[in-house]
């Protein structure tokens, strides 16, 4: 997701063609058509767009977290691109669609045997717009995909069955912030966020895909990197506010969106806010028992998690169970964290609707 730990903090019918059958049989296997089409449509590929709540790989290997140690002891046991212990948002959507995660763009041509489960466009750090990191924002990364159609990688049958995961995890905040953006003018720039968002959704549904689902912000004022002052122990509420906020803006524009569209469901919000919430609320019943503080940090507030100094010696430390922290680092949660959220996300309607 975010790019940088030292600021302040970071705010995803078929049109069914019925011949008239003659006969009772024939009306009965024309009904049984109809009920499986409408109720179940697993897409063929994920398309994912966004930062380093979805990156799996595309962050070059020599900018902070997600190549380093100890990123990657969970899965797959080594750093492997994800800025996680282990797995990530993009990971649990994925085996929800029944697919394996999507080729990194930075991979397509070593990995040319995945291409069939779809691609993963997102860059950590990045956001809607412009932010600290030299990494492609989504205007560029759905640029990258449009290039990819034009070479006729992906076929218009492909996209029509595959779904789109945008994540918008708060980087457009976190450099706004770090720019010296007023508070005061904090809502107009929040709106601006949201259209621009708006704006990369109708560009991917345009190149074809059926379905494109949004992350809804998540408690930014509960990452490890606002809580910090409350040594671990109390959310930011002036932060969470404004999630709040963002979050109603990009509901209203879906809502708004899908009353444009044929089946009215073509857009999907993924609310991680609640969802995020409800697993810190109740954190036993995932088997968390350190909610608000990081699994893995620096020993100091100049390292990092993953921060050597100049004689490679480790300057962090890592919990000794990361599958009881939520939090992975100042900003990500763990796998075990994203596998709690996932859990809860399956209670939702949004999670269905991907496949219907």
């Amino acid at each position: 997701m975010m790019d940088s730990h030292k600021q302040l903090f970071s705010l995803l019918r078929l049109p069914l063609v019925l011949l008239l059958l003659s006969g009772h049989m024939g009306l009965q296997l024309a009904e049984a058509r109809i009920q499986r089409d409408e109720t179940n449509y697993p897409p063929k590929m994920l398309f994912v767009f966004g930062d380093s709540y979805a990156d799996t790989g595309n962050t070059r290997i020599d900018q902070p977290g997600s190549w380093k140690q100890p990123y990657g002891i969970t899965f797959p046991g080594k750093p492997a691109g994800r800025f996680s212990d282990g797995r990530v948002l993009t990971d649990y959507i994925a085996t929800y669609l029944g697919l394996k995660s999507p080729v990194p763009y930075k991979f397509r041509k070593l990995m040319q045997q995945r291409l069939k489960y779809g691609m993963n466009f997102a860059f950590g750090g990045t956001g809607v717009f412009d932010t600290s990191s030299k990494n492609p924002n989504m205007t560029i990364q759905i640029d990258f995909f449009k290039q990819l159609i034009k070479e006729n990688m992906y076929t218009t049958s492909d996209l029509s069955n595959s779904v789109a995961l945008a994540s918008v995890a708060g980087n457009d905040y976190n450099y706004y912030l770090a720019t010296n953006g007023s508070i005061e003018g904090f809502p107009s720039f929040i709106a601006s966020v949201v259209n621009q968002t708006v704006t990369n959704l109708l560009r991917i549904q345009r190149l074809g895909v059926r379905k494109i689902v949004v992350g809804g912000l998540q408690p930014l004022g509960c990452l490890p990197s606002s809580t910090a002052q409350s040594s671990f122990k109390q959310c930011n509420s002036t932060f969470n506010d404004l999630v709040v906020l963002h979050n109603n803006l990009l509901n209203q524009a879906v809502t708004k969106l899908n009353q444009q569209t044929k089946d009215h469901s073509t857009f999907i919000v993924l609310d991680l806010y609640d969802t995020f919430m409800s697993v810190l609320n109740h954190p036993s019943t995932n088997n968390i028992t350190d909610q608000l503080k990081p699994c893995c940090f620096g020993l100091s507030s100049q390292y990092s998690c993953g921060s050597v100094d100049e004689n490679n010696v480790k300057k962090y430390k890592v919990c000794e169970h990361p599958t009881s922290a939520f939090f992975w680092d100042l900003l990500h949660p763990t796998q075990a964290g994203w596998q709690a959220v996932y859990n809860k996300l399956q209670t939702t309607s949004a999670l269905h609707q991907i496949r219907y």
